[in-house]
């Protein structure tokens, strides 16, 4: 295995190097960069991990954000994201912040990344789960009994939400204010940010160029990684560009055995 997380080592680890444009030493014929972005400074790094389990997530509950009943980590859960923090650690570089969603699992799962880095632990609401309203504790099978033209609904319109909850299209807008505000912070650095599926795959959609109807075709397992790269768009006040680095990496079945996920 290498000895760096994909996308955080030298810049002709997987992208050509790219010239700082503020230096006075000329570009060289050769030096590139990704043919869809602008030359520029290092990218910033955003190194998403997802919480480890709770008893909700083994009993396939839906699970929300601060308005949720809020289930802290298991012991299987903590065990995974330990795993997870020994394993980034070395790979990821000089990490510049360890960013937590304020949600009790995710809080749990970052103050175990930040005491393995070193770092201390900034929240930002705008990566807290999504919010399932009457949902919330039930399994997908209670929700189709009891709630069944909601779901019917809610599966037919990203503009949907349950009662009292949040749309796939509000969790988007504030997610991505949320990265807006995570770069302007921390641009050009690397941070580590612990949130939960529905923004990291909401986060993975928007950095591929694909519909927000993609999150329904993604997996994400408890305690992964998913590494992502936003280039400046550059003094001509070009769009920003991304990348996705790596997806829904993880350390160890022995850890994470699938039949508890």
């Amino acid at each position: 295995m290498s000895d760096q997380l994909p996308g955080t080592g030298p810049a002709d680890s997987l992208i050509e190097e790219i010239e700082d444009p503020a230096s006075d030493a000329p570009a060289s014929d050769d030096a590139g960069h990704r043919g869809w972005s602008h030359p520029g400074g290092p990218p910033t790094t955003v190194i998403l991990v997802r919480h480890g389990v709770t008893p909700h997530t083994v009993d396939k509950r839906f699970s929300g954000g601060l308005a949720s009943s809020n289930p802290g980590l298991s012991d299987l859960g903590r065990e995974q994201v330990r795993a997870t923090a020994e394993w980034l650690a070395p790979l990821a570089g000089d990490v510049a912040a360890v960013v937590a969603s304020p949600v009790r699992r995710t809080r749990e799962s970052a103050e175990i990344v930040a005491e393995v880095l070193g770092r201390d632990i900034e929240e930002e609401h705008g990566f807290a789960e999504m919010e399932f309203g009457t949902w919330d504790g039930l399994t997908f099978a209670e929700v189709a009994e009891r709630h069944k033209d909601e779901m019917d609904a809610w599966l037919g319109s990203l503009d949907v939400a349950p009662g009292g909850g949040e749309s796939f299209r509000q969790v988007e807008e504030r997610v991505l204010a949320a990265l807006d505000r995570l770069i302007a912070n921390h641009g050009g650095k690397t941070v580590v940010v612990v949130s939960h599926v529905t923004p990291i795959k909401t986060l993975v959609a928007h950095v591929v160029g694909a519909p927000l109807e993609a999150v329904y075709r993604m997996e994400l397992t408890p305690a992964s990684v998913t590494v992502l790269s936003f280039f400046d768009g550059g003094p001509d006040g070009a769009e920003r560009m991304a990348s996705m680095r790596l997806y829904n990496a993880r350390p160890g079945a022995e850890v994470l055995p699938p039949s508890r996920l």
